[in-house]
């Protein structure tokens, strides 16, 4: 399927068809980046504060592919993709300020939403509330380009991180669209990205959704040790954030960044 008819098809509402909540992360899938929609950042959120991320130790991981957090513990790790939208991006900002969430996000750097919010984002990754991983320069499908592209993509990001936050994301990576291979596995390495991080469940909003079906989602999928993958594209997100930390305190579930929870490989 082409990229304009997915597009048609996410704005239509039929994203359950394709990016159902059903899917595992077995098969794992990122539709990727899909434009925003103008609207106005609502007031939020009604609901309290978020606990602090659980103390102890954190968990040594070696250089590979991450779907979850591994061990036991009450931990969720909820990600965020893209950056298509500024309002978006703004939103989550507001939401993590006001309730003390927690996100690792996965930033796509051509997107200008990370410029237009360097100076409110800033702090919070100098705190560590929020920790930025590589998600690419434009979110090519890395599996499609050469030994030089895969590196281009990775390092126009890394350089971008570094200049705008002071961080580069490293080790952790998100290939666009979940596709990653040997060769850019390699690739990703040989810059420091040495844990290509995928996810658990979905939020299902890298497109346009109802609110309706963001919240199915996020029932099936927030549990105790695992990864969601979100997007900063679309509303439907920012219309729910009393509802996600309903269910989050409902379950017992900590929000936390990578780094919170695992040491990574050196």
């Amino acid at each position: 399927m082409d990229r304009r008819r997915l597009l048609t098809l996410l704005a239509s509402g039929t994203v359950a068809a394709l990016a159902g909540c059903n899917q595992a992360h077995s098969d794992p899938l990122d539709t990727g980046s899909a434009g925003d929609n103008p609207f106005t950042v609502p007031n939020f959120p009604t609901a309290p504060r978020l606990p602090a991320p659980p103390g102890g130790p954190k968990t040594p991981i070696g250089a590979g592919t991450i779907t979850a957090l591994p061990g036991n513990g009450t931990s969720m790790a909820l990600t965020v993709d893209d950056g298509a939208s500024a309002d978006v991006v703004g939103a989550y900002i507001k939401f993590a300020r006001d309730t003390g969430a927690r996100f690792t996000f996965f930033v796509t750097a051509q997107y200008d939403s990370w410029t237009i919010h360097r100076d409110a984002l800033r702090p919070l990754v100098d705190s560590g509330q929020i920790q930025l991983g590589n998600h690419t320069w434009s979110h090519a499908d890395l599996t499609t380009l050469s030994a030089s592209g895969i590196s281009s993509q990775l390092d126009q990001a890394r350089t971008f991180l570094r200049n705008n936050f002071g961080v580069d994301g490293t080790p952790y990576y998100r290939p666009p669209f979940g596709r990653h291979n040997g060769t850019v596995d390699r690739v990703a390495a040989d810059l420091g990205y040495t844990v290509p991080t995928m996810w658990y469940g979905s939020l299902s909003d890298s497109g346009v959704i109802t609110e309706e079906y963001l919240i199915e989602c996020a029932r099936k999928y927030f549990a105790a040790q695992t990864i969601i993958i979100g997007h900063a594209n679309a509303p439907a997100v920012t219309h729910c954030y009393d509802q996600l930390v309903d269910i989050i305190r409902e379950r017992n579930l900590s929000m936390v960044t990578l780094n919170d929870v695992l040491i990574p490989p050196r």
